[in-house]
This record gives C-alpha cells, structure tokens and sequence, in this order.
C-alpha cells in the first residue's frame, strides 16, 4: 500500500479497485466496489478522486475530484470508469497508477442529463461521443430501457488514433454477449467509429459527416428528423457547440431531466 493509498483507504468515500486494463498509453479503464446502498441511473457521473498532497500549513491532505462519467449500467455490482492519462493532469497524473487492491474516492451523490427521463419518446437514439465521452454510453447501451424505448440505437466514436477506438469496439463485443439485452442489442444496436488522424474503415469529424449526410448515407437513413431521431452528446465544448447547431438547424430542441426533448448535451469534463 503506498502513502497515498493510506490515506484514500481511510476516507469514508473510498472504494476498493477491483481492476484495471490500460487499453494504450492514454487510455485506461477501472472497476471499483459498488457501496451497497448507492443509486443511480444508467448515464449519470459522480466526483471521483484521489487525496491531494498536503497543505504546508496545516498538513491536511484536500481531495482531487473530477466528475467521471459510470461507464456501467445501474444494476451491475460493480463501478466502471473510463479515463484519458494526462501527464501533468492534477488527478490523472496519479490516477493512472493506481492498481487492484488499492482505493479511490466514489462521491455517492450521481447527476447529469444523459439519461433516457431527459429525452422525449422516439424511433431511433443516437449517442455521438468522441473520446473518452464514450463512457456514459457504455452504460446506457446495456440498459434494458433503452431498448424498450427505441428502435434503433446508433453509437457513434470519433478519435484521433485507431487504438483509442479500442474500448468502444470491447464494449460492443460484451454487449453481444450480454445475458440481460444482448439479444434486443443485435437487432437494434450499430457501432459507428471514425478517426481523425490515423487511417481506418471511416474517417471524419462527426460533425463533418453529419453536415454533409455521409454519416445517415453509410446507414441508410434520412437526415435527423425530430419526429422520430433523439440525440445523446458527450465530448469537449467544441464539439457540443457545434452539433447543438447542427440539430437545430434541423429542428431539434435541447432537453434535461425537468423539460425532455430531442437531445441532450454533457458538460461534465475530467482534467
């Protein structure tokens, strides 16, 4: 146990780490314990963290919290996370060290607008991400619900590299072979990946192959109507912008958890 570890594992919030898989050097992914009574719904994120280091004053060591989005459904026994590596990151820096056994600190007090309440009835549910915004999507895409509400069900990841495109890809293979939905999630679920940077299968911007119809083109669909599409964001602040005016140019309005509509938008970051 390391001096950090000591510290953490006494906090009323901390929690054992259960595992962690370095999916590459900038991406990794964790299980920590489940406190038995904590609730949530599938979409949310909480303030997850370390202790910081001490005070030179009164040596009292302050937690370093950044809201981190579930990447598990609500009924799993388990609490998954899914993180970028940053090397000065005031959390990450550390973050990305940590191994089984040891604890992190899970604030039990879950919000955010990425949940189905926040969305009005439709036929098909896109959930565009870029990145580690993949997470709230993870969780959402094993939720039964989303399959009794919708049609369709359409990922979309956009990242630089192919490799980042790694953790999106396990998720759709565990999701095949969920006991709970997977059966519901072949017929109804797509995957629609794209890089930036490095050559692959698909490349773009997703707001550019939206702009230009290529993404519903290579699906087979008509542009967003807001009669039927419903639309999830999770991904920097550039990004939320942009297809905020990509939407509604197209008549879709912005929903949260007291006034549902077409889409919604996460302004939650980690560092």
């Amino acid at each position: 146990m390391n001096a950090i570890d000591k510290v953490t594992a006494t906090l009323p919030d901390a929690q054992e780490v259960l595992s962690v898989r370095h999916w590459d050097d900038r991406l990794f992914s964790f299980r920590v314990a489940r406190p038995a009574s904590f609730r949530f719904r599938s979409g949310e994120f909480v303030m997850i963290g370390l202790p910081g280091d001490p005070d030179p004053k009164t040596g009292k060591q302050k937690p370093i919290l950044r809201a981190y989005s579930i990447a598990s459904p609500f009924w799993d026994e388990e609490l998954e996370f899914y993180s970028i590596k940053v090397p000065d990151g005031p959390l990450t820096s550390r973050l990305q060290e940590i191994a089984p056994g040891e604890h992190v600190i899970v604030k039990t007090k879950p919000t955010g607008t990425l949940v189905l309440d926040a969305l009005l009835p439709g036929k098909r549910l896109w959930m565009i991400s870029t990145g580690t915004g993949v997470a709230p999507f993870a969780s959402l895409m094993r939720e039964p619900e989303t399959y009794e509400k919708f049609e369709q069900v359409i990922l979309t990841q956009t990242c630089r590299l192919n490799s980042e495109l790694a953790y999106g890809a396990d998720l759709e293979r565990r999701l095949m072979e969920d006991p709970l939905v997977g059966e519901e999630a072949a017929a109804k679920f797509t995957r629609y990946a794209t890089t930036t940077r490095e050559t692959s299968d698909r490349m773009g911007r997703i707001t550019d192959l939206i702009a230009s119809g290529k993404l519903v083109s290579d699906l087979g669909l008509r542009d967003f109507d807001p009669a039927e599409d419903r639309v999830m964001i999770c991904g920097s602040m550039g990004l939320n912008k942009d297809l905020k005016t990509l939407l509604e140019a197209r008549g879709l309005s912005e929903g949260a958890n007291s006034k549902p509509g077409e889409y919604v938008v996460e302004r939650a970051f980690v560092d």
